[in-house]
């Protein structure tokens, strides 16, 4: 029970303040990130009229992906932000079932990866929605309906960061700590692989699958 808690840390001194990482996360990110692009160059090498596998995969995530862009913006946006949102989907639920691999965990197990991709989003949604509307046009819907409920107009985009990357956080967190009681009382017989599956493949693949579609409604927000 003990491991849950155990973080590697890196501290880094700077400007007379410590800079602490957690090496175990960033090491796990970048497989991940690895992972991703080996599939990407398997999946697009050779590709032919008829499809191998890996080429009907990674055509099946994009089509799809890029169709839910679509809906949500218009055309000529859904080209600017359609590989971001594929990108996205498929690091987060790569990053979701990696614990699945026997002495490997999941990076957004650290509160700090779901709040980083939350905060990017935050960003890119902004920049979204002033380039579409300009400036003024952006500002002044934080006034509306009434000049006064602007602070809580900002306050309501900041809690869409912290919701947005709590619920992530929370349900693959969450789905270790039921997996680690599980694993004591029942002293890791048949069903805590069951359940690492049902938390690592289900779960895992519902999450990201939320987590970009919450990104892709907040970019649509903003730019309409």
């Amino acid at each position: 029970m003990d491991e849950l808690g155990k973080i590697h840390q890196l501290i880094v001194p700077l400007f007379g303040h410590n800079m602490t990482f957690n090496i175990g996360a960033i090491f796990m990110s970048w497989i991940v990130m690895i992972g991703l692009l080996i599939f990407g160059f398997l999946a697009a090498r050779k590709r032919g009229i008829i499809p191998r596998p890996l080429q009907i995969v990674g055509e099946l995530l994009v089509s799809q992906l890029f169709g839910i862009a679509e809906d949500a913006l218009d055309e000529e946006l859904s080209k600017k932000y359609a590989p971001m949102i594929c990108a996205l989907f498929m690091f987060l639920v790569l990053s979701n079932w990696i614990g699945i691999i026997p002495h490997m965990h999941e990076p957004t197990k650290d509160l700090n990866t779901p709040l980083s991709l939350g905060l990017m989003g935050f960003v890119i949604a902004h920049y979204a929605g002033i380039r579409a509307k300009g400036f003024k046009a952006y500002i002044s819907g934080y006034f509306e309906p009434m000049f006064f409920m602007m602070p809580l107009n900002v306050i309501g985009e900041l809690a869409k960061v912290v919701s947005i990357s709590f619920r992530l956080f929370g349900n693959i967190m969450g789905g270790s700590i039921i997996i680690m009681v599980v694993s004591y009382l029942t002293y890791s017989l048949a069903l805590p692989p069951l359940l690492n599956l049902f938390f690592g493949l289900f779960v895992g693949t519902i999450q990201a699958f939320v987590f970009t579609m919450l990104t892709v409604v907040y970019i649509s927000v903003q730019v309409k």
